[in-house]
């Protein structure tokens, strides 16, 4: 088994990292890793769906994809993640529990009592603190977790606000839990950091931390997969499943309602209705809203410039953005 404590906390480099150890390596593996504020879905989920995107815009907080399913969920530098890589085959079935085992004895080891629940979740008193997902590629099984230790509820709560009402698809829905904070349970306080080493140490049985980073070789050949996968809006936005997007907006020109229908990330029919007046035929602005990406940034490009009063009077492309997502 080979350790690493993984310092970058950039959420791309990070989950282009277990990929890379996944795919490229041989060895099985124990990473521990912290991100930034960071919105990290599931492989099979509706990006936009999952996330607050003015909330998430406003603070810069980037949204990444990752390669295994389940739900959303919010990183920051209170949460920490793990990573096991072992050799195992999809035949033999999902198997949450067995990875998390060295979690609930380390945290017990602290005078912690946990518990495995559901199908994924570790709980304090009832509250979750850990989820879990798995992915499998070529005879290998990659599982990891979040161990949320003194992460900030707030911006958690934020990020992840959504209104379902909005978003019409297949996708995996993710499931919010009551939560709570591993720091808020030890008997004696400790910083996130020393958390991390007194794990570290007590899975990898006290391995020496001079071996535990990663190689130049391997940080380079990691960054290049980043680039190319983790760090673009096809992967993280475009791979959503096709949904059917609706909004109903009272704006200053009048009552707005929006209809999109988006495949692959692109938008492919619109419609608007409402009471609003105009001297232009809105089919027009429709028609510039077709095979535009659903982002933001780039809506406001294509739209800008046009005379949108003539369209839709009184409403002002800020607000026409807003009713877009």
């Amino acid at each position: 088994m080979r350790y690493i404590h993984n310092q970058s906390t950039d959420p791309a480099f990070n989950l282009a990292a277990e990929e890379w150890l996944l795919t490229e390596s041989g060895d099985e593996v124990f990473m521990l890793w912290r991100n930034r504020p960071a919105v990290i879905v599931g492989r099979n989920q509706n990006t936009l769906a999952e996330i607050d995107e003015t909330f998430t815009r406003e603070r810069d907080i980037p949204v990444v994809r990752r390669l295994s399913g389940g739900g959303a969920v919010f990183h920051d530098l209170g949460n920490i993640n793990f990573t096991f890589i072992n050799n195992g085959n999809p035949s033999e079935g999902l198997d949450f529990e067995r990875f998390t085992v060295p979690i609930q004895q380390a945290l017990r080891s602290m005078d912690v009592e946990c518990v495995f629940s559901g199908r994924n979740d570790l709980l304090i008193d009832g509250k979750k603190f850990s989820g879990n997902a798995q992915h499998f590629h070529g005879g290998r099984i990659l599982h990891h977790g979040t161990l949320l230790f003194a992460s900030d509820m707030t911006d958690l709560s934020g990020a992840l606000r959504v209104d379902p009402e909005k978003y019409r698809d297949k996708a995996v829905k993710s499931v919010r839990s009551r939560v709570t904070n591993i720091s808020s349970h030890l008997e004696k306080p400790m910083e996130v950091t020393e958390f991390i080493e007194a794990l570290m140490a007590f899975v990898s049985d006290n391995a020496s931390p001079d071996h535990m980073a990663l190689t130049d070789g391997e940080t380079e050949a990691i960054d290049r997969l980043a680039d190319k996968r983790y760090r673009t809006w096809n992967w993280n936005f475009g791979s959503s499943p096709a949904y059917n997007f609706s909004r109903r907006t009272r704006t200053p020109g009048g009552l707005l309602d929006v209809n999109l229908y988006v495949k692959k990330g692109r938008v492919l029919k619109a419609r608007l209705f409402g009471d609003y007046f105009g001297v232009r035929d809105v089919a027009e602005l429709e028609e510039r809203l077709v095979g535009s990406r659903h982002d933001r940034r780039e809506i406001e490009e294509r739209l800008s410039g046009i005379p949108l009063d003539d369209y839709l009077h009184g409403v002002t492309l800020p607000t026409l953005l807003d009713c877009l997502f």
